[in-house]
């Protein structure tokens, strides 16, 4: 039996997937990468996707170490139950004898177009077994996953690592980085969208792990989610089947199955009192259970994202924002560092606000020609996400 943790760190650790598996990512307020349409306010949506060749490694920090790991072998995603979206997990081993810190990562995808966004789970030596065992119960390269990384063990996998269209490596000036144990494997979830390739192309994607072995100060990071319902109808003049909210859900429900289909009803009870209240805007406030340093923010949505804020006791005289992106662009996604580390203490509350736009819907290219649907959280390129990430150490 392990010692119990509190329900914040049991989230962590699991690599935040109570709140259902997403995309992690976040963003900078740059602007479109061109587009030549004009959204209603006069600015152009993001496209999909960047394609600006990744920056080069910044250069070693004393004591640290580059390893490549790359997927073994080209993938060919393929999306089930009729979708466009495929999430699917391979095991990278770095093959760790001795305890290390993650300092850094960059994760480089071979197939940008197609992928959407990447996260990178560790996976405890303990459960290794069961990682393996997984993948040689499964047909070709490792596993469809949607939600987290589907390895099953008492202690959960820890989220490391996320990437998405436009993201760089960030490094902390503080010592801290993720912990990983000896015989720890990496689990890469990659999200491959089929909208703007079709069927048939494959990907083989790496990461870069900046590591080193750390000292008695190193501080382990953790990641904390933080996600808010989305309640998007279709805009004024648009109609069909998956307008009606059940339809959409179900639909969800079909093509990723009932965690990801119950996604939204969830975050509905836990941030909205259980009554959905459809608008373009839609929060979510949570308690802190325990005291936190968070040393960057993240913001994640698709493509109907218009902003996304969180917020440290908002509407306060205490309050404090510790991300701000008034024009969300999916094709310029940052981990945003904090200009000075923040200490959050229990009782203090943290809240995400996302703002999503269905009229952009007729205006990018990948989501014009499909039928209008009401907009609810789930994992697919033409669903939504509100999701804050923050970079955080326990005090």
């Amino acid at each position: 039996m392990t010692k119990q943790r509190s329900p914040l760190r049991r989230l962590v650790l699991a690599g935040a997937v109570a709140l259902m598996a997403v995309a992690g990512c976040a963003s900078n307020p740059a602007g479109s990468n061109g587009s030549a349409t004009t959204n209603a306010g006069g600015e152009s949506p993001h496209t999909s996707h960047d394609t600006t060749p990744a920056a080069p490694a910044q250069p070693l920090r004393a004591g640290e170490r580059f390893v490549n790991l790359t997927m073994p072998e080209p993938y060919t995603p393929s999306a089930p139950q009729g979708g466009t979206d495929e999430y699917r997990c391979v095991i990278l081993d770095p093959t760790l004898t001795n305890p290390a810190f993650l300092s850094g990562s960059q994760f480089q995808p071979q197939n940008t177009p197609m992928v959407h966004h990447a996260i990178v789970f560790a996976v405890p030596p303990e459960n290794a077994a069961a990682a393996h065992a997984k993948d040689d119960a499964t047909p070709g390269q490792g596993w469809t996953c949607f939600g987290d990384d589907g390895v099953e063990g008492e202690q959960p996998s820890s989220w490391v690592d996320t990437w998405a269209p436009g993201a760089t490596e960030t490094l902390f000036q503080q010592d801290v980085g993720f912990q990983l144990q000896p015989g720890s494997l990496l689990i890469l979830q990659i999200h491959y969208n089929l909208l703007a390739t079709g069927a048939g192309t494959t990907d083989q994607s790496s990461v870069r792990l900046r590591l080193t072995d750390g000292t008695r100060a190193t501080k382990p990071l953790v990641t904390v989610p933080l996600s808010a319902p989305t309640e998007l109808p279709c805009a004024a003049g648009e109609s069909g089947p998956l307008c009606d909210r059940d339809a959409a859900i179900a639909d969800i429900t079909q093509r990723f199955g009932g965690e990801v289909g119950g996604a939204e009803d969830e975050l509905i009870s836990a941030c909205s009192n259980g009554a959905p209240e459809p608008g373009n805007t839609q929060h979510c406030d949570v308690l802190v259970p325990e005291p936190l340093t968070v040393y960057a923010a993240f913001g994640h949505m698709h493509l109907l994202g218009r902003s996304i804020k969180v917020e440290l006791n908002p509407d306060t005289a205490k309050a404090q924002t510790l991300l701000d992106v008034p024009n969300f662009d999916f094709d310029h996604q940052r981990l945003q560092p904090m200009p000075t580390p923040v200490d959050i203490n229990p009782g203090d509350t943290l809240r995400v606000t996302c703002t999503h736009d269905a009229t952009l819907r007729q205006q990018l290219p990948q989501l014009s020609n499909l039928p209008p649907r009401y907009v609810v959280w789930g994992d697919g390129t033409t669903d939504e996400m509100c999701l804050g990430l923050l970079t955080a150490t326990f005090r």
